[in-house]
């Protein structure tokens, strides 16, 4: 019946040092809904001493995977493998009715074109002023519906080209990892990437045949179809021919860094998983010429759960942002907090999900920021939505799409 590598269990000492650090805890006060007491039930359903009864698998499923209790653990437990590993065992004891429906949600996000064909569905909606002030009147459920389709970017046709070549020098070839989702609802962000990188003189390659890199099935416990996914994302990354593989979503790249685990065994997932970069962490790192423009405006940064906790990146997103003439950066309270987006936990989860949204928001109006800056499309989308629900002025956007304006490269 065991699941779980038992070095894995063993590492965590119980200090709790990780309860203050867990999202879901902030907002509960469980021991079960903390990392330590999921270690806890982890650890007995593994020796069989627990059976997954309805009320155990809801504490489960109530995290969020956002890896906060590793950055916070000082005996370093690798946290995210449990429950990862974890969920494919829960998803095989749900109701069928459950299995289909997430298998199904899996399915559609995974895949570009029927992404892209929902949001073509929503086109008429998507940033829309009007249904952001009928979402404010609506009921919460049919509001929140509302307000997500309206923080929606409008749809693009603007592909990229399958080399982007850079405006000087070449100082290395990158290549780009456009995604599923990111694809399909974030295009803008693609293409503001590639061009950020060329102006600091990376080639850009961008394969054609892109599609889901697996993590979203991996979070949804489809442990077959996340590897059947990496196995194929590294089928169309190609050889070990470029310097990095460069991603601009924060869920994405953490998950790209943990191939290796993904595909034990398998040299190709090691290799991408040690040259993979976020793109704001490589453009800090080469660096960027000097801003060709201005931004007059307050930023604070919400960190991603998979770009601060999952990669380890923060300080690069300041300081690319500090960089650009008039920006000011506000500190936000909790910014490394989760935002209750996580991967499809906002549409499994939807009422934690939404009072961590709400959280997140409370904290954002407290900063008095015009701006904020969230390195992941998932975040961007829930922030969003969250402000036109609740009528807050603020702007939400990528941090590369902030940067390509002031470089006077957006699209």
């Amino acid at each position: 019946m065991a699941f779980l590598e038992r070095r894995l269990l063993d590492a965590c000492v119980h200090c709790g040092l990780c309860l203050a650090a867990c999202p879901t805890y902030l907002e509960l006060g469980e021991e079960a809904d903390s990392p330590r007491g999921r270690i806890h039930l982890l650890g007995a359903l593994d020796a069989g001493r627990l059976d997954p009864t309805a009320d155990v698998v809801r504490h489960l499923d109530l995290c969020l995977g956002c890896r906060a209790c590793e950055t916070a653990c000082p005996s370093g437990v690798e946290y995210g493998r449990l429950i990862e590993a974890a969920r494919p065992w829960v998803e095989a004891r749900r109701a069928p009715h459950a299995r289909a429906a997430r298998a199904l949600l899996a399915a559609t996000l995974a895949s570009p074109a029927r992404a892209r064909a929902a949001l073509a569905a929503l086109r008429p909606f998507t940033g829309r002023a009007w249904l952001g002030r009928l979402a404010r009147r609506a009921p919460a459920g049919i509001g929140r519906w509302l307000a997500f389709a309206a923080a929606l970017p409008r749809p693009s046709r603007a592909r990229l080209p399958a080399v982007v070549e850079p405006a000087g020098p070449a100082r290395g070839t990158a290549v780009l990892l456009t995604g599923c989702v990111a694809d399909a609802a974030f295009a803008a962000t693609n293409r503001a990437t590639a061009a950020l990188l060329a102006r600091a003189g990376v080639r850009v390659l961008v394969p054609p045949g892109q599609g889901c890199c697996g993590a979203l099935a991996t979070h949804l416990g489809r442990e077959a179809d996340g590897r059947r996914l990496a196995a194929r994302t590294l089928d169309v990354l190609g050889p070990p021919a470029a310097d990095w593989i460069v991603a601009n979503a924060a869920g994405c790249g953490a998950h790209l860094r943990g191939y290796g685990h993904v595909l034990p065994g398998d040299r190709r997932a090691a290799d991408v998983a040690r040259r993979t970069r976020d793109a704001l962490e490589l453009l800090d790192e080469i660096g960027l010429p000097a801003p060709a423009g201005a931004l007059a405006r307050s930023v604070a940064v919400h960190d991603p759960c998979h770009l601060a906790h999952g990669q380890g990146v923060r300080a690069a997103v300041r300081r690319l942002l500090g960089a650009i003439p008039g920006l000011g950066l506000v500190e936000l309270e909790e910014s490394d907090v989760c935002c209750g987006s996580a991967g499809t936990y906002n549409l499994t989860e939807r009422p934690m999900a939404a009072r961590l949204a709400e959280r997140k928001l409370d904290r954002i109006v407290q900063s008095g920021a015009a701006v904020v800056a969230a390195a992941n499309p998932g975040c961007v989308l829930q922030i969003r939505a969250t402000a036109l629900r609740r009528g807050v002025p603020v702007e939400v956007a990528h941090p590369l799409d902030l940067l390509a304006a002031a470089h006077g490269v957006a699209p």
